[in-house]
């Protein structure tokens, strides 16, 4: 079979096709939960399903870490996302270093569909992944497109006491 490429273009609209349908089928089993079970305990169904998804991929992170010879350090943790699909800048704010996303195409869809707050449901990976990964690390959203800021902005802290007021 001959190989074939594509340009970054082409490979970002397949990327976004994707994160498009992630967003959809998040959205759908998410929704009929809450219809079939109601609002308190579909919610509590679908933060579980989530933290299990979270769990998978944390664990994942820290066998590839593992493999290179790493402790499951802040610093080793290898980006679960695609590059092309998500723009993350990092910054420093008050001494931490935090990643901003500014335009987060899982919450497009969740906000086209007018259900940011099933949509931010899913957010709750980053926290159970992180925890996966090292479980003396919290995953904390200072802030979040889903909850009206205008980017998200995550931070990984150690659970450790100077921490637990933050």
């Amino acid at each position: 079979m001959e190989k074939q490429t594509v340009d970054r273009e082409q490979a970002f609209r397949e990327v976004l096709a994707m994160i498009r349908r992630t967003a959809l089928v998040h959205y759908c089993y998410a929704k009929t939960l809450v219809e079939e079970f109601g609002e308190e305990k579909g919610r509590e169904l679908i933060l579980k399903a989530i933290r299990s998804y979270g769990e998978e991929v944390g664990k994942g992170v820290r066998e590839t870490a593992r493999a290179k010879g790493l402790e499951p350090l802040p610093e080793n943790y290898q980006e679960d996302l695609p590059s092309l699909g998500w723009e993350i800048e990092r910054v420093v704010v008050d001494g931490e270093p935090r990643a901003r996303v500014h335009v987060c195409h899982l919450a497009n869809v969740w906000k086209e569909l007018g259900a940011p707050e099933l949509g931010r449901l899913y957010c709750c990976v980053d926290q159970a992944k992180y925890e996966a990964y090292n479980p003396d690390l919290v995953c904390v959203h200072e802030r979040n497109l889903l909850d009206g800021d205008p980017f998200c902005e995550l931070v990984v802290r150690s659970k450790g006491p100077e921490n637990r007021e933050r």
